[in-house]
């Protein structure tokens, strides 16, 4: 409606393991429950009036869409950032399938609550680390939340270090050093243990003596908790003494090795250096098993505890070399420079991104557009592009296979095939590509949907690339964020787009929680709060009796005792709290659910969902439908068409920046402005439909064909322009003030003299009652600000 080329589509990430958990317990085929569901999702944004172009629309599970999916995987193959390699993951037996650190949960799968294990899979994994530094500066040029680009920082997490080597005692050879890596080679002289992670390759090598039984009684158990749960800084430290002992490679001295579940196997070298006086996490294991904690860098006065700072360097020589005295940062260079010279060690640059381990134990998800020659089986061959897509075999065993190896395996007929280069008896690969490999370039086939004969045409790529606005909750900060912009800046390599970034704009909308519960409390048992359960409540009822709102919580009238707390959760189908948008649409349209959601507060905002807010908008959009009884050719007055252009102001500017409560609000107050009018200009109501458009497009879409315009939606006619000469307000409401006490008001214009201005005041009782008979001393009048009278009571 501003004359802009708006691209607006909509699809469906349709690739997920609910479908396929489904299909496991009741035989139904996935893409019978997706095709299904997708259909519903459909009819209720359709209901719901959303403007989306439907022709464009795409399934990450349709064939047409995952060839080139499947294209993409053989050119980071061609590129060699696919590869395989044998990773530590998280293994559910029950699921059969690996998971990703953010679907397990105390141990259990996020889906079903099975028991999983952390165990050794040869898996498909892309190498994401090559571009870190390139996903690192390029965040600078994007128009995204600082908050957002901030955990992108810290996940690929790049720090300066140093990599070293310790000698293991007993252990002979380099293949038998343990690798460690530190961002603060200063404080080496303070290193007092090391320790490893539970999956660590020289484990079993460290673990000696009576020790290893204890060992190994570890390592099982850490096995069944996630990453997350490991590294959590909060949790008490544990670990077991392996028995072996490393050697400190500046002084010699013997340094216990520990095995301790918040080091990690997959990042860095899966062992470090701890330094107990400078790290809180070496400090608290330290104190909790008793080691030594040698101080390094002198910490200010008076201080206590660990100290993470910079300063003189103590207790830091030995005869291989004295950094005594010299500034931490200047001896951990002179620690780096003998490391290296001495081949111990060397400077670092390190980050805490992984490469993406970019494969499922699953059935529904995109087959994988390789071969394995029977007589080369570790070797990957690409099919021939001209058979993409590689489709899923139909099946109805959808169970894990077993062996480790996803659903397919099954299918013998569709993994026996041939080399495309010899016609040698060969396997096809048998997991399956993850979720996020269809999310990672969904907004590029919205360009070009139809196009079979390549992802995306190149002229249309450069006129509506890069996508202008992306709005989108900030959970997908670090993965499908940042895994789009990984295969964009590939995609950028080898021709397919022009443009580095794929999202220039990012908005991350707010949280809707369910209603409020309420909850008595009465001698510490809990009782549920009966009646009305909306957040915006002074008073609840508990029972018969009352209850008032009071600070954060809620007390009985009568007895103060009686508290009652107040909660809004998110909404999910446990806890039965979810909103049904057929009952609302049923009840009060759509107009009225798609208007509640936008007034319910900032878009950025987490907000509270009350039905009653519903029926708020519902009688706005009634009050305002009523103004077509009134309608007018008359020429609408002046303070009509200040009304109506304010509100054109007001609502252009607060939807540009996606502020669509006070939006709202300001046609609140036209409506309101027009239901005390007798009757209300055509003029008036015109405009206003057309602001109604993107927030209430039916009832928008009524008015137009009442207004006499039937035929063509009015979303293809212009957006109303305000008239900034009828912003300027004529006259304004000023204070009028008798010996420094507010009594009343008076409207002036700015020509309006001070003459004219005393005598609209004296004409109102509540001035004139502290004036008449008084000696008017003093007139202080500031044209459009104020009127200030001084004139002293008379005497008695």
């Amino acid at each position: 409606m501003t004359g802009h080329n708006v691209l607006h589509p909509m699809g469906w990430d349709a690739f997920g393991l609910p479908a396929e958990q489904y299909a496991i317990e009741t035989g139904t085929h996935p893409a019978v429950t997706t095709k299904s569901n997708v259909g519903r999702f459909r009819e209720q944004l359709q209901s719901l009036g959303f403007s989306y172009d439907w022709d464009r629309e795409v399934a990450t599970c349709d064939s047409t869409y995952y060839k080139w999916t499947q294209w993409i995987f053989l050119r980071l193959l061609e590129k060699d950032l696919a590869y395989q390699a044998e990773v530590p993951v998280n293994w559910c037996p029950a699921l059969g399938t690996v998971l990703a650190n953010e679907e397990v949960i105390d141990g259990l799968s996020e889906r079903g609550n099975h028991p999983v294990i952390r165990k050794p899979m040869k898996q498909w994994m892309l190498k994401i680390t090559e571009y870190a530094d390139r996903l690192l500066e390029d965040l600078d040029e994007l128009d995204w939340p600082d908050s957002i680009k901030e955990m992108q920082r810290n996940w690929i997490g790049k720090s300066e270090g140093a990599q070293l080597a310790f000698s293991v005692d007993g252990l002979g050879g380099d293949a038998q050093k343990l690798e460690v890596y530190t961002t603060r080679p200063d404080t080496l002289f303070g290193a007092t243990y090391l320790v490893v992670a539970p999956e660590h390759p020289l484990i079993d090598a460290l673990s000696v003596g009576d020790q290893k039984a204890a060992v190994d009684e570890y390592v099982l158990a850490a096995s069944r908790k996630s990453d997350l749960e490991r590294t959590e800084l909060s949790k008490e430290k544990t670990g077991v003494f392996t028995g072996s002992y490393a050697v400190h490679p500046l002084t010699g001295e013997k340094l216990p090795i520990w095995v301790a579940d918040y080091v990690l196997g997959s990042y860095g070298t899966g062992s470090i250096m701890a330094v107990p006086a400078h790290d809180e996490r070496d400090y608290e294991f330290a104190q909790a098993f008793d080691l030594p904690i040698v101080e390094v860098v002198g910490k200010p006065k008076n201080m206590e505890g660990v100290y993470s700072g910079g300063g003189k360097m103590i207790n830091s020589k030995s005869d291989a070399i004295d950094v005594d005295g010299m500034d931490n940062v200047e001896a951990g260079l002179k620690i780096i420079e003998y490391l290296d010279k001495n081949g111990i060690g060397y400077k670092k640059t390190n980050y805490k991104l992984r490469d993406w381990l970019f494969a499922r134990q699953r059935y529904w998800g995109e087959p994988f557009p390789v071969v394995f020659p029977e007589d080369e089986p570790n070797k990957a061959v690409p099919i021939p592009e001209s058979e993409l897509p590689l489709v899923l075999p139909e099946t109805d065993n959808f169970k894990p296979s077993g062996s480790g190896e996803g659903p397919l395996a099954n299918v013998e007929d569709w993994v026996k095939t041939v080399d495309p280069r010899t016609g040698k008896p060969a396997r096809r690969e048998t997991n399956t590509m993850p979720q996020w490999a269809g999310s990672c370039w969904y907004y590029l086939r919205f360009i070009d949907p139809s196009n079979e004969n390549a992802l995306i045409d190149g002229s249309l790529e450069k006129y509506w690339l890069p996508v202008d606005l992306y709005v989108g909750g900030a959970e997908h900060a670090v993965l499908h964020l940042l895994y789009a912009r990984f295969w964009h800046k590939v995609l950028y390599d080898i021709g397919v787009v022009s443009t580095k970034e794929p999202f220039q704009r990012l908005v991350s909308q707010g949280m809707i929680l369910g209603e409020v519960e309420y909850t008595a409390h009465v001698d510490d048992s809990g009782a549920f709060v009966e009646g009305n359960k909306t957040s915006g409540l002074q008073t609840v009822k508990v029972g018969a009796e009352a209850v008032t709102k009071k600070g954060d919580g809620f007390v009985l009238t009568e007895n103060p005792k009686v508290k009652v707390s107040a909660r809004a959760h998110k909404m999910s189908k446990s806890r039965g709290n979810v909103v049904n948008p057929d009952d609302i649409v049923s009840s009060y349209g759509a107009d009225s659910l798609r208007l509640y959601e936008m007034f319910m507060g900032p878009l950025r905002e987490t907000k509270v969902w009350q039905t009653k807010g519903v029926e708020g908008c519902f009688r706005f959009l009634a009050r305002t439908y009523r103004l077509l009884d009134k309608i007018t050719d008359e020429k609408p007055d002046e303070e009509g068409l200040r009304a109506l252009h304010k509100c054109i102001a007001k609502v252009t500017e607060e939807t540009e920046a996606m502020r669509f409560n006070t939006a709202i609000s300001a046609m609140m107050e036209l409506t309101n402005a027009c239901t005390k009018m007798d009757s209300v200009s055509r003029e008036i109501l015109e405009p206003f439909a057309l602001m109604l458009s993107p927030y209430a497009p039916h009832l928008s879409e009524e008015m137009w064909e009442r207004l006499g315009y039937a035929g063509e939606s009015n979303s293809k006619t212009s957006w109303p322009t305000a008239d900034e000469s009828l912003l300027v307000e004529d006259t304004v409401d000023i204070g009028v003030q008798v010996n420094g006490k507010m009594r009343g008001t008076i409207s002036v214009t700015m020509e309006t003299s001070q003459d004219d201005a005393m005598a609209a005041a004296l004409d109102q009782e509540s001035v004139k009652k502290f004036t008449e008979g008084a000696d008017i001393k003093k007139i202080i009048y500031v044209p459009g600000k104020i009127l200030n009278i001084v004139a002293p009571p008379p005497k008695k």
